[in-house]
Parts: C-alpha cells; structure tokens; sequence
C-alpha cells in the first residue's frame, strides 16, 4: 500500500511540475522535474529488484520526489513563487558584493518573463534609485504597489522621488493618499510637512504634524517640523515648545538647540541663549553657527574681547562666516580685530527647511535689535520677509550648491 501511495503522490508532483514548467517556461521547473523523476526512478529500480530500501534511500527518494514538489506547489498556492525568490536572493548576493549591474540584469530579465513579480519590481526599484535613475526607479516602485497595495513604504519612495525630481503637487497628492490609507504612517507627514514648508503652506503644515501626533505622539521628527513651522509663522514661543519637545525626545538632537538658543536671543534671555549655544559646541565642536551667535551675544554684553575671539574661532571652521558677521551692525566697533579667514568653506549638513528656519531667526534678531535701536516698535509678522528669504537662498546655494528654491 505504502508503494502504491508513493507512486500515486509522486506522479501527481511530476504532473503539477510539467504543468508549471510549460505555463512559467522557467528552468528551475524543467530542474525539479529532473529531481523528482530521478527520486521516481530510484524507487522504482529498488522496487523492481526486491532489494530492502534503507531509511535514508527512501527518505532521498520521499524528498526527491515528493517533499520538494509539495513544498513548492505549497508556496506557490500562498504566492511565494521559488524562481522568484531565486531570482532576488541572486540579485541581493550581487548587490552586497556591490556588483549593480548584475543586480539589475537579472531582475530587468526575471520581470520580462514574469511581469506580475512584486518582489523584483520592489528589488529593481532600489537599485535604480541607487543607481541615480530617478523615472525609472519611480516607474518600477509603481508596479510594486500595484501588485501589493499594502506596500506602505514603496508608496512613500514614490512620493520621496516625486519631490526630489520638483513634481511638489504630484507628491503632496501620493502622500495624502497615504495618510488617508494610514494615517499613523508618520513619514509621510513628515514629508509632506516639508514640501508644504517648501512652498510657503506653513499653517497647512503645521495642521499635517498635528494632525500626525494624534497617531504618532512620541517622534522627533513631527515636533522639530512644528517648531520649524512655527518659526516661519513667527509664533515663537509656540516654536521654542516644540523644539523642547522634540530635544527631549531625542537628547542628541543638535539642530533643535540651536533653534532654542536663537529664540532664547529674540526673547532677550541672552544667559539662557548663552549656555544652550555652550551646550551645541559641545555636542559638536566644529558647528559654526553656535561660535558666531556667542559672538552677538558677548557684543550685547560689552565683552568685545571674548566676542571677537568667538567670532573669529567660526571664521576659522568656515570663512564664510566672514561675511555673515559683517552684515551685523553690532560687529562694527570690532571688525579690525576680526580676521578674514583663510579656511576652506564647510559644507553644512543642514537640509534646507533648516537652513530657512535658522536664518529667518537670524535675519528676525537682526531687524529687531535694528529698529529697537532706533526707538521705533517692532511687529515681527510685518517684516521684509521678501528680502530675508532672497538672501537666505542665495546664501544656502552658496554653501551646498544642491537646492533651488
């Protein structure tokens, strides 16, 4: 009976593995037939012989014949495709040994042949955008959603490249889209934060990261964004909130001190401001920014020897620096001591809703202390922001030569 069932089981392996090779037309089919009718062969020639087949030969030939076949019509019945798997797992190999091109032969061959391969798609979809090739990567992300639906973070990539190729309004439609199917997908109200930051939609961004703490109440990111937000909004009692929330958050966090520290100087907390710049140099030594504000802070104070010295010490790290301090009238008195700097320019990590942000601050402190000088009252929503925002472009492109905005 126990032959019987073999064999019975066994050619039902080989008729579902013959279907599937002239339906695929894959080799791995045609290798699996192979395998399963050498293990049918091998039970066969024992059988016909009335030779006693060990354990372990009829175990290569249940394996052989039977096992393999099952497993793989059962993983296939739960769409995990084997020539598939084989396919990516070879590309990924060839992707660690950093071997792209080969990657993505591979799969550019796997989904001709099997155009309905989420996995391949997904796969070919990150190394074009490795690759730099943006429309394509954008294109192969498409079919991955396509074949899954559920596939969050593809969605995302598309929208993240859509915005890095300036196709804003396409993005901010992919990401709404998200939002709306996942509202607690809090990348994409991040993102879309930011483009929203980009074209001057603050109050509309601002209701995107409040919107996505309901569902996300403990990240980084969404406070940091709100306090950018905010700033722009001039609101900056509401922004230093939530710069604090975001650097308890994240107690490494740079970006958000110094953000603190600028509005500490607006408010006229100049001790306060003075200790949480200290505090930036610390955790990075090299930040210029910090030098330069301790500079303003220690003119404000009438301590022109430590403020030339911190204003030269950020000449140092990045001379451009040089002219950011001769824009403020404060330095005046002092610009003899003050070198010019012959160190290279330092590239800044800063993105460019950070760059904006902080030197909205900037340029808020300068007309303040400008017109309170002058005896006159300043309303800060009232401002030259034209003005402000042409030279913070021109400065930004100056130091990264990466954005236009």
């Amino acid at each position: 009976m126990e032959k019987v069932l073999f064999f019975a089981v066994a050619f039902v392996m080989f008729g579902a593995l013959l279907s599937k090779l002239i339906k695929k037309k894959d080799s791995l089919y045609l290798y699996l037939l192979v395998t399963n009718i050498i293990g049918i062969l091998i039970r066969f020639v024992v059988y016909s012989n009335s030779v006693d087949a060990s354990i372990v030969l009829l175990g290569i030939t249940y394996t052989m014949s039977i096992i393999i076949p099952l497993i793989v019509v059962a993983l296939e019945f739960k769409k995990i495709f084997l020539p598939e798997i084989f396919a990516v797992t070879k590309a990924k190999i060839y992707l660690k040994l950093e071997q792209s091109e080969k990657a993505r032969k591979i799969l550019i061959k796997y989904t001709e042949k099997h155009p309905n391969s989420y996995y391949s798609h997904k796969l070919l979809a990150e190394v074009y955008e490795n690759e730099g090739m943006i429309e394509a990567a954008i294109d192969e992300y498409v079919l991955a959603v396509d074949y899954n639906k559920k596939d969050y973070d593809s969605y995302y990539e598309i929208a993240f490249l859509l915005n890095q190729i300036e196709k804003q309004d396409e993005a901010k439609r992919m990401l709404q889209e998200l939002i709306d199917k996942k509202p607690d997908y809090y990348k994409a109200s991040d993102l879309l934060g930011l483009i929203l930051y980009d074209q001057e939609q603050f109050r509309e961004a601002a209701n995107v990261y409040l919107q996505a703490l309901n569902y996300n109440p403990d990240i980084y990111e969404l406070y940091y964004g709100l306090g950018m937000v905010y700033t722009r909004l001039n609101d900056f009692q509401t922004a230093k909130e939530y710069y604090e929330k975001a650097a308890q958050i994240n107690s490494e966090a740079f970006h958000p001190k110094m953000s603190i520290a600028q509005i500490m100087m607006l408010q006229g907390d100049l001790d306060e401001a003075e200790q949480t710049f200290l505090d930036c140099i610390i955790d990075k030594y090299s930040e210029p920014d910090a030098y330069f504000y301790l500079s303003i802070i220690y003119m404000l104070k009438g301590d022109t020897e430590r403020a030339v010295g911190y204003a030269n010490i950020a000449i140092e790290i990045d001379k451009r620096m040089y002219k950011r301090v001769c824009r403020q009238e404060i330095f005046a008195p002092v610009m003899k001591e003050i070198r010019s700097g012959k160190s290279k320019i330092r590239k800044n990590d800063l993105t460019k809703q950070e760059f904006r942000t902080r030197r909205h601050l900037e340029e808020t402190f300068a007309l303040v202390s400008k017109m309170t000088n002058n005896g006159r009252s300043v309303d800060v929503n009232d401002w030259r922001a034209k003005k402000v925002k042409e030279r913070a472009e021109k400065d930004f492109l100056d130091s990264k030569g990466l954005f236009r905005f």
